[in-house]
């Protein structure tokens, strides 16, 4: 470590304020946290006796730049991180996609006050949660746009972020989803429309996105399509006025549909068999 930092001041002291400095060169836990930098980079004798340098000595290196295959650099930080929520790394989409731990995560210097993201977000109040959306929003452009919507999840006001119902890391449930499927993941908030109900919306019970973009939406409620259109994919309009917009229309008013069937996620009541109590 000595040797490292008689040539890497600058960033022996940036790596040593972060949580995996502080336990590398100050309070190693075991043998290969005693290694300090050769514990991510490899035995750099070579790198030092042929006069250090970029790419002399075949060290691992990290980031955009560098020359290491994806998965050489993600074994090294699996070492140490390969449980937890790491467990379904290696099955998940983010792997098979070539993306290395450092496209998110920043290792030699603290940024976030947790995960050590790469992104840094506006340093306000909610700074790491909006570090957790503007890492995500590398990639995933379309949901960041989403979240712009009119409606839309509370992430631009500090309480969600994409972590609170993704694992980046990978799972064993669809979508990398935290919880075994959409409608588990949504009842984690949403507890009033798990059930059990008497009468049951099928469409509901399936899935919640069948009606709903959890990431955000033009309509109210973050539904996909705007009421009674939205009803009347499935429902044919046979006893009801077919003009959703009439003047006449009972459609017109409101909420449309729910102005009736306000009980839509499913009824408890007796006679609720149309979801109207």
């Amino acid at each position: 470590t000595e040797v490292c930092k008689a040539c890497h001041a600058p960033q022996f002291e940036k790596f040593s304020k972060t949580t995996m400095g502080k336990i590398f060169l100050f309070n190693p836990r075991d043998d290969r946290e005693k290694r300090a930098c050769e514990n991510c980079h490899g035995p750099s004798s070579d790198h030092v006796a042929k006069g250090g340098g970029k790419g002399v000595g075949g060290l691992i290196t990290f980031g955009k730049d560098s020359q290491v295959p994806a998965s050489v650099q993600n074994d090294t930080c699996l070492q140490c991180h390969q449980k937890g929520v790491q467990t379904y790394w290696e099955a998940g989409p983010h792997a098979g996609r070539g993306i290395v731990c450092t496209n998110c995560h920043t290792i030699m210097e603290k940024t976030t006050d947790r995960f050590q993201l790469a992104k840094v977000g506006d340093r306000t109040v909610f700074s790491n949660k909006r570090a957790q959306i503007e890492v995500c929003s590398q990639c995933h452009l379309q949901r960041q746009a989403q979240l712009m919507r009119s409606s839309h999840m509370p992430f631009r006001e500090g309480k969600m972020t994409c972590t609170d119902c993704h694992n980046p890391h990978g799972t064993a449930n669809p979508s990398q989803l935290i919880q075994t499927s959409v409608n588990e993941t949504c009842f984690l908030c949403h507890a009033e429309r798990r059930g059990p109900f008497l009468w049951e919306h099928p469409p509901a019970i399936e899935n919640c996105a069948n009606c709903h973009e959890a990431h955000g939406s033009v309509n109210d409620r973050l539904l996909k399509v705007t009421d009674p259109r939205l009803c009347t994919q499935c429902h044919m309009a046979t006893r009801h006025p077919a003009t959703p917009r009439g003047a006449n229309s009972r459609f017109f008013f409101n909420r449309s549909c729910t102005n009736c069937h306000s009980q839509i996620h499913g009824s408890n009541h007796p006679s609720g068999r149309r979801f109207q109590r």
